[in-house]
């Protein structure tokens, strides 16, 4: 079973507030279901390596064109 970091739900959820997206337009831009996300945000759930991955590279980029502010530097794997 994969561990999930206590603070993962709330952080993707800052993260989709931060940028004004949905949870369907997250998935999109991470290459997962809507039903993934939502499962992360509720705790339900926690993401594969790889998705971990996806989401820190996606937040890096993010971050790197001053649209997320404010997040600790990300890493969970």
């Amino acid at each position: 079973m994969i561990r999930q970091p206590e603070n993962f739900p709330a952080t993707v959820k800052e993260v989709r507030r931060q940028l004004a997206l949905s949870q369907e337009e997250l998935a999109h831009a991470l290459g997962v279901s809507f039903a993934t996300v939502n499962r992360w945000e509720n705790g339900r759930t926690a993401p594969s390596k790889l998705a971990r991955r996806q989401f820190e590279l996606f937040c890096g980029q993010k971050k790197a064109q001053g649209l997320l502010q404010g997040l600790k530097k990300l890493s969970f794997v």
